[in-house]
This record gives C-alpha cells, sequence and structure tokens, in this order.
C-alpha cells in the first residue's frame, strides 16, 4: 500500500464474515478502521483512494489468542533479559499465521520472574498486538500442575495480597489462571473482576460446585478445557460441567480455551464440547517456544522440553508441555473435527475470545467502527494476507500486488 493511512480503501470482489455469516460485499477502511461507506457517499460525496480486488477471498476478522506461551525460540517465560525483543520476535511471526493479537502467558515461575517481565510487555510491536499478559500460575493445584514445575506453585493463604506479592504491579495483566478450590472465599475472583481482569480456571481438581461457585465470583474463563482438570465424571463432572450448568448467573457467559492442535483434545471431545457449549468456544494455541522452530530441546519456563514427533514433551518424559501448532491451522483442524461452518470456526478465533475479553466492539469483528485488523483466507481456510490497523504486513504470495 503505497499511500498514507488517511486515504479510504476499498476492497472489492470479496465475501465478509459479518452476522454470523458469509456475505458478499465490499469492505472500507480509513484510519485504521473499517467505516460505513454510506456517509462518505452522500455527506462527503468522495470515492474510494484505490480500490483493491480480493480474486474472492474470504476477508475475516483477525485471529485472537488468548494463551501463547511462546514461539520462533522465545519463551515469555525464561528469555527474562530480552522481554521487548521476544515478545517482537513473536508478533513478528504470528502475523504469518492470521494472529493479529494476543495475550501473551507466563507458566509458573519464581517471584522474581513476574516482577521483572510483567513491567517489560510491550503495548506495541512489530506485529500482532499485545491484549494483554496471561498468569497461568502459580496459583493452581500440585496434583494438575502439568508441565508447570511444582518448586514455584503457591496457595492463596493471604488472598489478593498472595498475587500482588508474587506478580507485583498488574497494570499489563489480562487474564489470571487460579485453581478455584484454593480461592476458599472467592474473594480473590470478586477482586480480579472488579479490576477488569478475567479470571480464568484451570489446572485444578476442582468440583462442579467450585467451578460454579467461582462463577457467581466473577469467573467467566475455563483454561484449555478438559486438559489438567478432574475428567468428566456422571456424579460430579468437575469444571467440565461448567459448559451445561444451570447455576451460572444469566448475565454471564463461560468461555473456554480448547487446544484443537490434533495432540491435546481427542476429535470426538472437541465435537463434545462444540455441540454442548457453542457460544463459549474459544480455540487457542498454548503454543510454546518450539512453535515455529524444528525438533530438539527448547524451553518451557523453568522446565527443558523436547520436540519430536509433532509433539512437545517435557523432556525425558511422556508428559504434553503444549503446543507447536498455529493458530490458523487449529482452526483447520477444529473445522474438520466437527464439520461445523467456515464462519463458526472463524469467530472460534475471533468474536469468541473477543467477547471473552469484552474486545468484541473493537476487535473480532469486521462491524463499523472496529478496528482493520483482518484477513484474507481462501476455502481451506488458508492464511492469503494479514492487515494490521489498515496495513497489509503480511502476504503469502509477494509477486501478487496488495
Amino acid at each position: 500500500m503505497s499511500k498514507g493511512q488517511s486515504n479510504l480503501i476499498q476492497f472489492i470482489n470479496c465475501r465478509l464474515v459479518r452476522n454470523h455469516q458469509l456475505i458478499k460485499d465490499d469492505l472500507w477502511i480509513r484510519n485504521g478502521k473499517i467505516v460505513n461507506p454510506e456517509p462518505i457517499f452522500f455527506d462527503e460525496k468522495c470515492l474510494a483512494d484505490s480500490k483493491i480486488d480480493c480474486a474472492n477471498a474470504i476477508i475475516a476478522p483477525g485471529y485472537i489468542d488468548l494463551q501463547i506461551n511462546g514461539g520462533y525460540g522465545v519463551d515469555f517465560s525464561y528469555d527474562t533479559e530480552t522481554v521487548k525483543e521476544g515478545i517482537n520476535k513473536v508478533a513478528a511471526g504470528l502475523i504469518t499465521n492470521g494472529v493479529t493479537s494476543f495475550c501473551p502467558t507466563l507458566v509458573t515461575s519464581p517471584s522474581a520472574t513476574y516482577h521483572k517481565v510483567l513491567p517489560q510487555i510491550p503495548k506495541r510491536t512489530n506485529g500482532a498486538s499485545v491484549l494483554g499478559v496471561h498468569l497461568e500460575g502459580p496459583f493452581i493445584n500440585t496434583k494438575k500442575k502439568g508441565a508447570h514445575p511444582e518448586t514455584h506453585i503457591q496457595n492463596l493463604d493471604k488472598g489478593i495480597d498472595s498475587l500482588l506479592q508474587t506478580y507485583g504491579s498488574l497494570d499489563n495483566v489480562k487474564i489470571i489462571t487460579i485453581a478455584p478450590e484454593l480461592d476458599v472465599t472467592g474473594a480473590v475472583a470478586q477482586t480480579l473482576t472488579k479490576k477488569g481482569i478475567i479470571v480464568s480456571l484451570g489446572h485444578s481438581m476442582g468440583s462442579l460446585s467450585d467451578g460454579e461457585k467461582a462463577a457467581k465470583n466473577g469467573a467467566s474463563l475455563i483454561t484449555h478445557l478438559f486438559n489438567a482438570m478432574l475428567p468428566f465424571h456422571h456424579r460430579d463432572p468437575g469444571l467440565v460441567g461448567l459448559l451445561t450448568s444451570d447455576a451460572i448467573p444469566q448475565d454471564r457467559t463461560i468461555y473456554y480455551g480448547l487446544i484443537a492442535d490434533g495432540v491435546h483434545t481427542h476429535p470426538a471431545a472437541l465435537r463434545i464440547a462444540h455441540r454442548t457449549h457453542p457460544d463459549g468456544l474459544c480455540l487457542v494455541t498454548d503454543a510454546i517456544s518450539a512453535l515455529g522452530l524444528e525438533e530438539g530441546i527448547h524451553h518451557l519456563g523453568q522446565l527443558n522440553l523436547e520436540v519430536k514427533q509433532g509433539k512437545a514433551f517435557i523432556a525425558g518424559t511422556d508428559t504434553l508441555c503444549g503446543s507447536i501448532a498455529p493458530l490458523d491451522e487449529c482452526v483447520r483442524i477444529f473445522r474438520k473435527a466437527t464439520g461445523c461452518s467456515i464462519v463458526y470456526a472463524i469467530e472460534a478465533a475471533t468474536l469468541h475470545p473477543a467477547k471473552c475479553l469484552n474486545i468484541q466492539n473493537t476487535k473480532g469483528t469486521l462491524d463499523f467502527g472496529s478496528d482493520a485488523d483482518f484477513i484474507f483466507l481462501n476455502d481451506d481456510l488458508n492464511v492469503l494476507r494479514t492487515w494490521i490497523n489498515g496495513y497489509c504486513v503480511h502476504a503469502k504470495n509477494l509477486d501478487v500486488p496488495i
């Protein structure tokens, strides 16, 4: 795009993801926003400064990843001396997968790591934008620690003060994963919710009752459903039961992350979640530093990990420790496993996570007034172009004019 961002751009010959369907219409952007062309025609009486023929591509909102531990050799919990550089490296890599915004995720770490990393998280990057940090631990259940180092797991004996002492400032924080059984009174969930921080339930031995109590106190997200929690049981379905609980406040939707990487969650489990509670489903990668890298030894927080046969394990064990599948691949895997519509698969990685974070007026949508963060897709949901703030930042085929 050679002209300045103030120019009015019209995208023609495209199909837009709007109103939960694919519609044949033009997309108009100006000043980094998606705009309504009608008042421009009738009030300003002007035409587009430039037109872009999309060759019948699908235009969808940019993907949003609520849980990503790193990628491209960067571990957000381990590389504490190069935080800004690491965030920028991952942000630049994610745009090739159609991700336009994300929540950098820190796994259970020493308190000093949080105090060092959190103040350095940049709000602006040279790629996908940062929506706020996801703190996955250390306030989790040791019996469901997964790849989290047990030596750094903590309890909530001091309530919210435990969090403040461990993390320091919460200014850059958007999501905190907590095992609900640790927050006995619910005061932590209440306090975080009032601060505008999403309380997510995970790495837990909690019962359905524990989850329902947490939801009543403000919790609204489940961290990687099915993984690191009690399996569904017919007498106590555990946190999985929140998907159909009749004790959830009527004004609240329970959202849940789902890792559709072909490894962490069986296709049948993907179908169960989708058919049970489609409105809350948010595809996440839970990607680690080995995303985009070859097989070998890498890091996840304080632990060594090994990538082999397309999977990531704690080195020397058979314990899975995060995904190496990019979000666009998860969207394709999910659609194939569930047989859902193209639009639903896209919305599971766009509109749903935006609603979870309460940013659906600006992200995860192509509605007028939203940010001009969007992607071009073909019918196989392969990413062809990525646009952020009205600029094309990635093109699969550089020989094709933008």
